[in-house]
Parts: C-alpha cells; sequence; structure tokens
C-alpha cells in the first residue's frame, strides 16, 4: 500500500507570518511568555525552523501577536453600535460591560505586554490602542454632557481607570462589579440618596 502525503501549498511569507501569529494568541492566553516555538509550531502545524524563517525572534513573534490580540477594532465597533438615542446612564451600562470584558479576556496578555520589553512601534501601537478605546468611549457619553460635572473626556478615563484597576489591580474584583454597578459608583459615588 502506497503512502501517499498530502501537499499542502506553502504560503507566501505574510502568509506565514500571519498564521504564525494566529496560532500563538491562544497560546498566549493559555501559557503567557512561558509558550514555546515548539507550541507554536505545532498549533501552526509548521516545522519549528519555519517560525525562524518569518521572525528573527520568538519575542518578535510574541510581540506581534500580543499586538494583533490587543487591537481594539472589536469593542471599537461595538462601542459605536450603541444607541446613542438611549439614557446617558444606559450607554454608559452597556459600555462598561464591553470595556470590562476586553479587559478580563486580556488580561494575561497585559502582564505579558508589560512583561515585554516592547520596543518603538509596539510602544506605539499600544499607545494608539489606548487612545483609540478612550476616544470611542468618549464618543459615547457626548451626548449627554450636560448632566456631567466633569467633561466626557474625564468620565471616558475614570471608566476606563476603575475597569483597568478592577482587573488588573491587587484590590480589584471582577466578578462582583457589574456594569450597572461600576455606572452607579461612578455617576451616584458612594453616598446613600438623601444622605450628606
Amino acid at each position: 500500500m502506497e503512502n501517499k502525503r498530502r501537499r499542502v501549498p506553502a504560503l507566501a511569507p505574510e502568509e506565514r507570518r500571519a498564521a504564525l501569529i494566529d496560532a500563538t494568541i491562544p497560546l498566549l492566553h493559555e501559557h503567557g511568555l512561558d509558550v514555546s516555538t515548539r507550541q507554536i509550531a505545532q498549533a501552526a502545524g509548521v516545522a519549528e525552523g519555519t517560525i525562524f524563517g518569518v521572525f528573527e525572534t520568538k519575542t518578535s513573534l510574541v510581540v506581534c501577536s500580543v499586538i494583533k490580540a490587543l487591537d481594539p477594532q472589536p469593542t471599537l465597533d461595538a462601542l459605536a453600535a450603541i444607541d446613542r438615542s438611549q439614557p446617558l446612564r444606559e450607554r454608559l451600562i452597556r459600555a462598561a460591560e464591553l470595556i470590562h470584558a476586553r479587559f478580563a479576556e486580556n488580561a494575561q496578555l497585559m502582564t505579558a505586554a508589560r512583561k515585554l520589553l516592547l520596543t518603538g512601534d509596539a510602544t506605539g501601537q499600544m499607545l494608539a490602542n489606548r487612545q483609540s478605546l478612550q476616544a470611542a468611549l468618549t464618543d459615547v457619553i457626548n451626548q449627554g454632557a450636560d448632566q456631567l460635572r466633569r467633561p466626557p473626556a474625564a468620565v471616558a478615563s475614570l471608566l476606563l481607570l476603575f475597569c483597568g484597576a478592577n482587573t488588573y489591580g491587587p484590590f480589584g474584583d471582577p466578578d462582583n462589579f457589574s456594569g450597572e454597578e461600576t455606572v452607579s459608583l461612578l455617576l451616584d459615588g458612594l453616598l446613600r440618596r438623601g444622605t450628606q
């Protein structure tokens, strides 16, 4: 019986690069920076040496993978889809849920990103991602700015700060803060109504 091995067409370098990044992202969620090139190669269905034909080092592959995984576009699209005709509180609750979900999903990757020595383009991309997220959140808040004592951009910063600290900080308790609770804390504070 003749053993026929199916030939997989060779990928162009950019396609191979994209396939390696796509294979690396779930492994980073699972293993963080401890992921090995062997695991990456196995997940991508290639020989380990293939990685180094496309990326100079494992670190460069990991940096590219973290940047792609932390791409804010899905969250930006979801924030843009929030119905601006809803009351400010309802819009903020939905926005807080989206931000919290993004932070919770990417907590391990954010930890990895902080541990990596991100250089030049990577640092610039991470900063651009943060600015895009804040701008999109500010846009959700703009209609209704007259109800707030702080500008929409400042409110957006506070919401991001709280969600980030609640997800990554040592005193965070993300399971016990819903979007509604987060927005209530932000808009109403901690005093009971009628309390001075």
